[in-house]
């Protein structure tokens, strides 16, 4: 089988096609040109059973359960409550935005829902507190990366369905990279507060006034407590899981704060469904797009080409780092994992990689990209939200961007941050 398919993807991809259609037609008309119209039926095979997986089942659940909280004003609350621990000290409002996609994360682990979520809240209110326009839309983009890597995430669902690993083990295994970046960022944060002399947000909160921020938003933060400890607990599946967390935000949302009425939750299924069939279309064309890789021997040419550069893992580790985030700037995080994971997953754990670590690496890889210059998307979600213009927003992110780049190669050779927590708890 040629390899023209492929460069019919790249140039679909240059030409503004979707990924999907550009993953669905770079095979099936390689196939009509070179005339092999005999494997066209197992391209449609790979579609459906790439869709068909009770694993997979887990995203729909999570991202109506984002939906939820969202509508339910969850976001507001969360806000409200790291405003209330944080928001005395100097540059608090950019703390407070940092603190606030943390939190989030745990609820939502998605960048782009983050960053246009939490935007719309922080940028007006950053720089009516006298903040720039583009560090407030800057630090936004930034913190929004968390999202992805704090379990529960998206694409580490992706990458565990498609690479056979443990969905659990992959979430135990974000929790100190995500944590890393937070407190990265905080820690620049504060520099450049100290030397800008940003606002302080507001008056020490007492205890009592925290009490209540964290009465209001409490039932929220329990989520990802639930889910890891049910996880890690063995009380269910990750896929349960997803399905619990709908569950509790219904409740949580309708019955304990009542911000969400029962009229309102047509849309947000029909929203969430239009979203998950849109992710799980992406997942079955990027399956049958890697078993046509995995058929036509690219994967092969490809480790082939890195190992002719250098055979040094550590240099190899240093190479991969640098093409992810390249990639990460122009694709999104999920199809980025689903083509290149087949491709350089094999190859780096035949060199004694271990696939949790890589993993790691990865997913946090092409998560950061979609924060770096030039066409990182959460960059022009936090543009739209802000009406900054890209490349001003790019210069505030540098400073941010290192931060997230020095997490990545600290994960990269100290395996350990990022495999210590699935091997206490038996994952890896």
């Amino acid at each position: 089988m040629s390899l023209s398919y492929f460069w019919l993807f790249i140039f679909l991809l240059a030409a503004g096609a979707p990924v999907v259609f550009a993953l669905l037609l770079g095979p099936g008309l390689s196939l009509a040109l070179n005339g092999e119209p005999v494997f066209y039926k197992a391209l449609l095979s790979r579609l459906y059973n790439g869709m068909d997986s009770f694993p997979l089942m887990a995203l729909p659940f999570f991202i109506l359960a984002g939906q939820i909280m969202n509508t339910g004003g969850i976001t507001k609350s969360i806000v409200n409550f790291s405003q209330s621990l944080i928001g005395h000290v100097r540059g608090g409002l950019a703390h407070v935005n940092i603190c606030s996609s943390l939190l989030f994360a745990g609820l939502s682990g998605s960048a782009v829902a983050d960053a246009s979520a939490l935007g719309k809240i922080f940028i007006p209110a950053m720089e009516k507190a006298g903040y720039d326009r583009s560090f407030s839309a800057a630090i936004t983009s930034a913190s929004s990366v968390i999202g992805p890597i704090i379990p529960p995430s998206g694409i580490m669902i992706l990458y565990a369905f498609i690479m056979n690993v443990s969905v659990a083990g992959l979430f135990a295994a974000g929790l100190v990279p995500g944590l890393l970046v937070a407190i990265g960022l905080m820690l620049v944060t504060t520099y450049l507060a100290r030397k800008r002399e940003y606002p302080i947000a507001n008056q020490r909160a007492t205890w009592r006034e925290r009490g209540i921020a964290l009465r209001r938003t409490g039932p929220a933060l329990l989520t990802p407590i639930i889910l890891l400890g049910g996880i890690f607990g063995g009380l269910f599946t990750p896929t349960e899981a997803a399905a619990v967390a709908a569950a509790y935000a219904i409740l949580i949302t309708i019955f304990y704060l009542r911000s969400l009425k029962i009229r309102q939750l047509l849309p947000v299924f029909i929203s969430s469904a239009v979203q998950s069939g849109t992710i799980l279309l992406l997942v079955g064309a990027s399956v049958t797009f890697a078993w046509i890789i995995t058929v036509s021997g690219l994967a092969a040419i490809i480790g082939e080409s890195m190992l002719e550069i250098t055979n040094n893992v550590l240099l190899l580790l240093l190479i991969l780092n640098i093409v992810l985030l390249i990639i990460g700037m122009f694709l999104d995080a999920g199809p980025a994992i689903l083509v290149l994971g087949p491709v350089l997953g094999p190859m780096f754990i035949d060199l004694g990689i271990h696939p949790m670590h890589f993993a790691v690496v990865m997913c946090v890889n092409v998560t950061v990209g979609l924060a770096t210059p030039p066409m990182g998307l959460v960059l022009f979600v936090s543009a739209e939200v802000s009406r900054e213009r890209v490349e001003t927003i790019a210069w505030q992110m540098i400073p941010f961007l290192a931060i997230e780049i020095l997490v990545i190669f600290l994960i990269t050779y100290f395996p350990a941050l990022s495999l210590a927590l699935p091997r206490i708890l038996g994952f890896v």
